[in-house]
């Protein structure tokens, strides 16, 4: 996921996208841990997108106060 796009999105869409991604990782360490997973770096690139979208929230949190 592109930064631009994280950046397009409302911060109601950001809450939304924060849920779907922590719930993705769950299940992606899930399969690991069952030895079922396909893609290990997977796991990388989701924790990368989590952190992009907290990061954009937090800047508009400081573009609000």
């Amino acid at each position: 996921m592109k930064i631009s796009e994280i950046r397009d999105m409302t911060s109601a869409e950001l809450t939304t996208k924060l849920d779907d991604l922590k719930k993705e990782l769950f299940a992606l360490r899930f399969q690991l841990a069952a030895n079922q997973l396909d893609n290990p770096t997977r796991i990388k690139a989701v924790k990368k997108d989590i952190a992009r979208v907290k990061t954009i929230i937090r800047e508009n949190e400081m573009k609000n106060a």
